[in-house]
């Protein structure tokens, strides 16, 4: 499906959509449309008694006379002082999916500005392409039996604005953010015979080819720097873990990096502690820390951000068998901290304190975020609107809530406090794993464990994104299934606050 931003002409041919404001207002492309209908759509509006242009609201006018196209469709906005950029996203991406399987081959989305609205036109335009990208998204590589009423039709997505140069030179970075979007999404998706630490891995090597530099550490690397949380967790299964590390240095020779790490449990049987049957399938994204810091260091080196970005991944398959690691047992981190190992299915936080500790070490980062699906129980505590923010610094949560409300990828901050600390004393190694029994706080004393292995007060955040990485409902710009989280998010804050000006 190609998408392209043009200048505001009535099209031919095919289907286009109008915004509308509350109280049924069109702009002035959409009253120069509507006349050359002879008032259709106004006599279509009125006749729609519920449809009064409210937020989230459409009407489809079917094959308006004097116009020459299939179909219009109408879009309400809802209150012209209340509409921000993400409500044309919307527009862009719930257009794009009313009408892939239409039958329908040309889509025309006018991204017109109404009186009242605090946005720039080329802003708008931009954001609707983003959106029409974004909606478009599929993922059919294993479906060979779709019948022809299934299959995509469209081919092209014109956008229409007013502002056209303003908007192209707008959409550019954009575009590379869905392409990063959707590099999350693809890799969150595949099954697990297909993505495990090695082909993982290689999925990273591609950056290259936008100049990112890529290193793979294996577990002879892993075990000479210490790294025995990491490897206890993989020691299971026959795939050989991986730690990948990939750099953009975009910004100043010599400045501090930001860094990102991510959790990559490629397949969580819950090791020992096995995990319930019911639902084990969905543990193939349990990875999807991973796959967002992969997504986002696409992002920004394909739009050629001015920062230095690292982004860290570890990659491992939690497996039961013969070598797998047991409850009890005890490992030593890279940082050389001991830990009693009373579950199994608490992996990730021990696949991230070694990467962790290697990040700072290594590269010494002014602030650090790290992603995982860590934890059922900031499902418990947030549900599936907001992923868990826990941190030791002010300034770099503020950054993080502001990226993710300007994005829709929301966060909400959590506590951290020494109390939590209790929980994780282990009578024979320096902590365990989990909390005891009856203590709660699952989300928090996870967060808890991480941060012990924060050096010298890093600006730090752990975002648990349990709840966010995957999602059984589909929203206009997020399917069903692998959402991208955090991709958005990352790319954003270093837009708005580590790149050079």
């Amino acid at each position: 499906m190609k998408i392209e931003i043009v200048d505001s002409k009535t099209p031919k041919r095919g289907s286009l959509v109008l915004v509308v404001g509350e109280g049924r207002q069109l702009g002035p492309f959409g009253q120069q449309v509507d006349k050359a209908c002879g008032g259709a759509l106004a006599k279509a509006m009125a006749a729609a008694a519920r449809f009064s242009g409210g937020k989230g609201q459409w009407l489809e006018v079917l094959a308006p006379g004097g116009s020459g196209l299939n179909r219009v469709l109408l879009a309400g906005l809802g209150k012209a002082t209340e509409i921000k950029a993400v409500a044309y996203e919307a527009v862009g991406a719930d257009a794009v999916k009313r009408l892939t399987t239409a039958g329908e081959t040309d889509l025309a989305i006018a991204a017109e500005v109404l009186k009242g609205t605090l946005l720039p036109a080329g802003e708008a335009a931009a954001r609707a392409a983003l959106g029409a990208r974004l909606g478009g998204y599929r993922f059919d590589k294993y479906r060979t039996k779709m019948k022809d009423r299934e299959k995509p039709t469209l081919k092209v997505v014109s956008v229409l604005t007013q502002a056209a140069p303003a908007a192209k030179k707008l959409y550019a970075p954009l575009d590379k953010l869905a392409d990063g979007v959707t590099i999350t999404r693809n890799l969150v998706t595949e099954p697990a015979n297909v993505i495990y630490p090695e082909t993982l891995a290689a999925e990273c090597r591609k950056l290259v080819k936008l100049g990112v530099k890529v290193e793979v550490l294996g577990e002879r690397e892993m075990k000479k720097l210490g790294m025995g949380a990491l490897l206890g967790v993989g020691q299971g299964s026959e795939r050989e873990s991986k730690l990948v590390v990939m750099q953009w240095n975009g910004g100043k020779k010599g400045a501090k990096p930001v860094s990102f790490v991510g959790k990559g449990v490629c397949f969580d049987t819950g090791g020992i502690s096995l995990k319930p049957a019911a639902g084990m399938e969905e543990m193939k994204w349990d990875m999807g820390g991973a796959g967002a810091v992969v997504g986002a260091m696409a992002a920004i080196a394909g739009r050629k951000a001015k920062a230095n970005v690292v982004g860290v991944v570890a990659l491992v398959e939690n497996m039961p068998s013969g070598t797998a690691q047991r409850p009890g047992d005890i490992v030593t981190s890279m940082s050389g901290q001991t830990i009693e190992v009373l579950n199994t299915d608490a992996e990730g936080r021990l696949i991230l304190c070694d990467a962790m500790w290697y990040t700072q070490q290594r590269f010494k980062p002014q602030a650090m975020i790290d992603l995982a699906t860590l934890t059922g129980a900031i499902i418990i505590s947030l549900g599936h609107e907001h992923a868990g923010l826990f941190s030791n610094n002010d300034r770099l949560s503020e950054q993080l809530t502001a990226a993710g409300k300007a994005e829709d990828e929301l966060l909400w901050r959590m506590p951290l406090s020494d109390a939590y600390d209790e929980g994780l004393k282990s009578p024979i190694a320096d902590m365990q794993n989990i909390a005891g029994p009856g203590f709660g706080a699952g989300s928090i004393t996870a967060a808890q464990f991480l941060q012990r292995f924060v050096i010298d007060k890093t600006p730090w955040a752990h975002l648990d994104i349990a709840g966010t990485a995957w999602s059984k409902k589909d929203r206009p710009t997020v399917p069903k299934g692998a959402t991208g989280y955090g991709v958005r998010l990352l790319n954003r804050l270093i837009a708005d606050h580590y790149e050079d000006r």
